[in-house]
């Protein structure tokens, strides 16, 4: 077993004693420490009074930077990484710039969420993701604040963005060599009060870790396990990181079909997924929060069953394929048929989601997603749909139509499907779908939605689906 070693504001830490289910925002705060800018406002990923930018190596000779909630990351989760809190911004010199704006545009009242957004849009800058007034707001969708009214905050990420960003290419380099050095070599190991913590860097460590330790928590952004953690007060004898795993970390675009490794985040995955169809990209933009798309993966949103969860339901829909691994074997199924009832999966023992392989568009098929959530940004949706029709014609040769919250997993609706299979897409067979919806859904009412909404809204998605395969503008940006 070894200690847990980061850089923390450019200065090596070694730490050793703590439970491996101690966040980050905890260690911050506490005695060692005593870096209290970083607040805490929820404890579950959803208010960003708590981002840090943590750094690591790109494998590309670089330093690949990422906001991240360190209210729900965990210590050990730094391992061969640096953190960066905002006390480490301001310099001899001065306030940085994003301070600076943010003082100059009046930008925080009582002050409790603005080292929060000083750090998300400091790390927004720094990647080059400050490109105009929509990107500055999608880089604070995770930042939430009572008092402004969030105008003088875009304005400040506004002035930010036109800083030019300094070239720290050879600095780069030699901060990845040291934390590569910092890191080691093979399976990192931590333990502290009976609790262990497995770091594997290949998938074949990560197969025979698994193996060993058949009942250990698998963690990967840990937007889920950290809130069993500290919302649920659940502990954990062992956990296994998959987040280094570089075999589940790429991406590859074969003549049919994407592949994408379990632990490609959001943020990776969003752009190759809305190269697909921009319905994806728009979806995947109000996913969650930045820092929560920075840090959850592709495997992780399938891997937990949410029947809320965003992205099975585009994959269902788009026709995906899981690959998961137990030991040497791997197999495969179709996603929907991954996901048995409310929080059951078929996952055998010791078996992890690998990859999921999502087929291409044709030219003869139509997509389509819509998310409906009661705010526009970081909110869980009442209803995801998302349909893939293939067309002989005028007429449907294939559907596939995947919902998220109407049942107690992401589900296909097949007695819709069937009632537009072989006809024209039109108003008659849409209302005939609508009514098919009753007889695949007898969704939950909740706070979220009541069942009647979930139906209508669900049959809407369909219609909308219609009218703008009609060219019927659906939408206000749409109007001339």
């Amino acid at each position: 077993m070894a200690p847990i070693r980061f850089i923390l504001n450019g200065e090596e830490r070694v730490v050793e004693g703590l439970p491996p289910t101690t966040t980050v925002l905890q260690y911050l705060r506490g005695p060692a420490e005593r870096l209290t800018g970083t607040k805490e406002g929820c404890a579950e990923g959803d208010c960003g009074a708590c981002t840090v930018m943590v750094e690591e190596p790109d494998g590309h000779g670089g330093l690949r930077r990422r906001a991240m909630n360190a209210c729900i990351l965990f210590l050990p989760a730094l391992h061969g990484r640096s953190v960066e809190t905002v006390e480490h911004l301001a310099s001899q010199d001065g306030l940085h710039p994003i301070q600076e704006a943010m003082v100059e545009r009046h930008a925080s009242q009582c002050g409790f969420c603005t080292p929060g957004f000083v750090m998300q849009l400091y790390a927004g800058w720094r990647t080059g993701a400050l490109t105009d007034r929509q990107s500055v707001k999608d880089v604070v969708s995770g930042n939430l604040c009572r008092c402004t009214g969030y105008g003088p905050i875009v304005e400040a990420g506004l002035d930010l963005a036109g800083v030019p960003i300094p070239e720290t290419g050879a600095a780069d380099a030699a901060r990845a060599q040291a934390l590569a050095a910092l890191r080691g070599e093979g399976l990192f190991q931590y333990e502290a009060g009976g609790a262990r913590w497995f770091s594997p860097g290949d998938v074949d460590e990560l197969a025979d870790t698994y193996a060993a330790h058949p009942q250990a928590t698998l963690v990967a952004g840990a937007t889920d396990v950290g809130l069993w953690v500290t919302k649920q007060h659940r502990t954990f004898d062992t956990l296994i990181d998959v987040s280094r795993v570089h075999d589940l970390r790429h991406v590859e675009e074969g003549p049919e079909s994407l592949f994408f490794g379990a632990a490609v985040t959001h943020v990776d995955a969003r752009e190759r997924l809305a190269g697909l169809h921009p319905d994806i990209g728009e979806v995947m933009r109000r996913f969650a929060g930045y820092q929560v798309r920075n840090a959850g993966t592709v495997g992780g949103n399938i891997a937990n069953g949410s029947p809320i969860g965003d992205l099975p339901p585009i994959l269902i829909a788009l026709g995906a394929t899981l690959y998961l691994r137990q030991g040497e074997a791997v197999r495969r199924l179709p996603l929907e048929e991954f996901f048995l009832e409310y929080g059951k999966q078929d996952r055998h023992e010791g078996e992890f989601v690998v990859a999921v392989e999502v087929p291409l568009l044709k030219e003869t098929e139509r997509f389509s997603a819509s998310k409906i959530s009661k705010r526009m940004d970081s909110d869980i949706s009442a209803v995801l749909a998302a349909f893939r029709l293939g067309f002989e014609g005028e007429r449907v040769a294939s559907a596939r139509l995947a919902f998220g919250g109407m049942a107690g997993t992401p589900k296909r609706a097949t007695q819709a499907e069937a009632a537009l299979t072989g006809r024209p897409f039109d108003a008659a067979a849409v209302r005939d779908a609508a009514a098919a919806l009753q007889q695949d859904f007898q969704p939950l009412s909740d706070m979220r939605a009541t069942a009647d909404y979930r139906l209508k809204a669900a049959a809407a998605c369909l219609e909308r689906f219609r009218l703008q395969l009609s060219g019927v503008p659906t939408r206000i940006s749409e109007v001339a």
